[in-house]
């Protein structure tokens, strides 16, 4: 349910619970910055005593002539939750809470966070936080927050819309947004999102003309069918979404039967999520602010676009270079121009060199020259995005070196600038004619790449919760059953009890590979429960006795007695192919190079499930590992469209339901034209396989 935006940000009165009077401490902050800021609803400062700064104060909400479109809690932890109750009883529709001391506390925590989420149930109170600093709509002068930042006066009004996980960085966005010359509509600060959070927040705005863009700041994936609905809405609207967030360095590797669980961590899930929503996440913070300017100029491509080619117009070779270094860094490429846009250039009078950067040298500072230029370029097929980097002249003399890319950017959409100097004034020309501009070559790279990173948000695959006392796993007999269903071949092999090995005539010649096989044993060298290249029945006889002994003196509660006996197979390469159904976005699919050493090399691809044949490729094409099965200096090439057919097949378990977790490590890729074939494979399911 979204919450009423009159009420959590456009209130016509408000109630401070616990405002205090000394200038000096937080619960100050509110009333002071709302009358500051021309507030001109009612204000209720609660406190016990008759005035607040200056202002009648009163004793209880109860005791307010009428009731207040929202309250901001200032109390205390145990305060903070009564008043919650309050609110609740009063039917407020709006109530903000500054405190902490609930989820992130620890176990008594989540107990009184609990207890909070109880108060306001079957109430129509919509509760903002715990540990929100509070709110601020700028169009409608409501500076509802204890942010020191809102001290500032003529805070700058725009269409950029914040909401941040962490609350003190509304007054960082607000400060530095404000020396790039953003403007804001408003900023939340979520807090711990117990009953709203980001996306059902942002949703609310998506039809207010005053929005224009969005920026998320988020610590983690929190309520990810909320943003996912609003991304879409906003995605159908033309207004863009931007996000920084973190969690890029692995701090611990997630607990997962399998090494998919720990390969795909929780960022590496939030980073397929957001892309595959639409959403733009940067990896810097002069990204954040830098790129709403330039995803205003590049729609979301479709899905099915070819890989976007960028073209480099400069004066400068050496600042050129620098964008084109971490362009390549972030696997954006740069091209030089076309035959036909090459034969433009020279019918201008411009020499498009040999390089991938067109460099007009001095030049090219004058207009006769990079105004030609960047029509050349413009008007070249092969470009999806041309950046015009400007070297000295743009502090000295901006008038000369951005006023040609001002002129061209009237016609041309797909037009982005950097200055190498520091350059305010140029900086300011381009802003104001609507012209994406880059300070650093890094904040340039990244909004790049992170406007092309976006994918067509598509409708969400059922998440239904699976029911935990329904949990198995499957032995690896079962689990290549179930693969064959899906169309994922598997080396032959037949599954025998240990007594029996080495007795029977076996469907496929020797050498094998001889595995225990029981449910409950996943790691299978870890007990020594694995021979290969056994080449004989007596081999097999005792490879097989072996087995069961290392394994029942590693876990002799098992009465593992059962083996798998499996044809060898020579292959080109070994890849993972991992499933797993995450709690917050739903069934995920992964790609990394296989074998033991999977998650030491972290060389991985991840995607929400399931997925086309082309972002299949996507994958394949992502995980460096697997370059040397394409051909690599003469060598053979696998077979990488069976690769990607494998890749689909087990992304479709996403329509199943019943299967938590699946991996095939390795799936070992043959010659081109012989397929791939699996060699190991574990799956939990969630209920009977349907």
């Amino acid at each position: 349910m979204r919450p009423a935006p009159s009420a959590l940000l456009s209130p016509r009165s408000i109630a401070i619970i616990g405002a205090s009077d000394d200038l000096s401490k937080t619960a100050s902050r509110p009333l002071r910055f709302l009358r500051g800021g021309g507030y001109e609803g009612t204000v209720y400062p609660i406190a016990r005593r008759e005035a607040v700064l200056g202002e009648r104060a009163w004793p209880s909400l109860a005791a307010l002539p009428e009731r207040p479109d929202h309250a901001f809690v200032l109390l205390p932890t145990e305060g903070a939750m009564a008043a919650v109750a309050e609110c609740g009883k009063l039917g407020i529709p709006a109530v903000t809470v500054l405190a902490g001391g609930f989820s992130e506390a620890g176990p008594d925590g989540v107990a009184r966070e609990a207890a909070l989420r109880h108060s306001l149930r079957g109430s129509d109170t919509r509760l903002l936080g715990p540990n929100s600093i509070g709110l601020a709509n700028l169009h409608h002068r409501m500076v509802l927050t204890a942010n020191a930042a809102f001290a500032e006066p003529d805070l700058p009004r725009g269409g950029v819309f914040v909401a941040s996980q962490s609350g003190s960085m509304i007054g960082a966005i607000l400060s530095r947004g404000r020396q790039r010359g953003l403007g804001f509509a408003g900023l939340v600060s979520v807090g711990a999102e117990v009953d709203l959070d980001v996306g059902s927040i942002c949703a609310s705005t998506l039809d207010d003309p005053q929005v224009t863009s969005y920026l998320l700041f988020l610590e983690t994936l929190r309520g990810a069918g909320a943003l996912r609905e609003f991304a879409a809405g906003a995605a159908v609207r033309g207004k863009p979404v931007i996000a920084y967030k973190l969690g890029r360095s692995q701090a611990a590797a997630e607990l997962a039967v399998s090494h998919t669980g720990a390969l795909a961590g929780e960022d590496d899930v939030a980073d397929a999520f957001l892309r595959d929503c639409g959403i733009a996440r940067v990896d810097t913070l002069e990204g954040l602010f830098e790129a709403p300017a330039l995803l205003h100029r590049l729609p979301i491509r479709p899905r099915s676009a070819r890989k976007p080619v960028i073209g480099v117009v400069t004066t400068t070779g050496g600042g050129a270079a620098m964008v084109v270094d971490q362009l390549g860094i972030r696997g954006v490429t740069v091209e030089a121009p076309g035959e036909a846009t090459r034969q433009r250039l020279t019918e201008a009078g411009i020499d498009p060199g040999h390089g991938r950067i067109l460099d007009l040298t001095l030049a090219g500072t004058r207009p006769e020259v990079m105004g030609p230029a960047l029509d050349a370029l413009l008007q070249a097929p092969e470009f999806d995005l041309v950046i015009a980097v400007a070297g000295s002249s743009a502090r000295f003399q901006p008038e000369l070196a951005v006023q040609p890319v001002v002129e061209a950017a009237a016609s041309g959409a797909h037009l982005a600038a950097f200055c190498v100097p520091e350059a305010p004034q140029a900086l300011a020309m381009l802003a104001a004619a609507g012209v994406p501009a880059f300070r650093t070559p890094e904040a340039c790279a990244d909004a790049v790449a992170a406007a092309f990173a976006r994918r067509e948000p598509r409708a969400a695959v059922s998440n239904r919760v699976l029911a935990c006392g329904d949990e198995r796993m499957l032995d690896e007999a079962e689990a290549y059953a179930l693969l064959a269903d899906l169309g994922v071949p598997h080396a032959p092999c037949v599954a025998l009890s240990a007594a029996q090995a080495g007795q029977e005539r076996l469907p496929f010649p020797y050498p094998v590979a001889v595995k225990v096989l029981h449910r409950d044993i996943l790691h299978k060298t870890d007990l020594g429960g694995v021979a290969l290249g056994v080449e004989s029945d007596a081999a097999l006889r005792e490879a097989a006795t072996r087995i069961v002994a290392s394994v029942a003196k590693h876990r002799p509660a098992l009465g593992a007695d059962r083996v798998l006996v499996q044809a060898m197979t020579r292959s080109l390469g070994e890849v993972l192919v991992g499933y797993r159904r995450d709690p917050q976005v739903g069934p995920i699919i992964l790609l990394a190079a296989g074998g033991v050493m999977t998650e030491i090399y972290r060389d991985r691809s991840v995607r929400l499930a399931p997925i086309s044949h082309d972002a299949a490729r996507e994958m394949i094409a992502e995980v460096r590992a697997l370059r040397a099965l394409e051909g690599y200096r003469g060598k053979p090439r696998g077979d990488m469209e069976a690769l990607a057919a494998a890749i689909v097949a087990v992304s479709c378990l996403a329509e199943r339901g019943d299967v938590a977790e699946c991996e095939i490590n390795p799936l070992m890729v043959l010659n081109e034209g012989r397929g791939v074939m699996a060699v190991d494979a574990v799956i939990r399911l969630a209920g009977d396989i349907t």
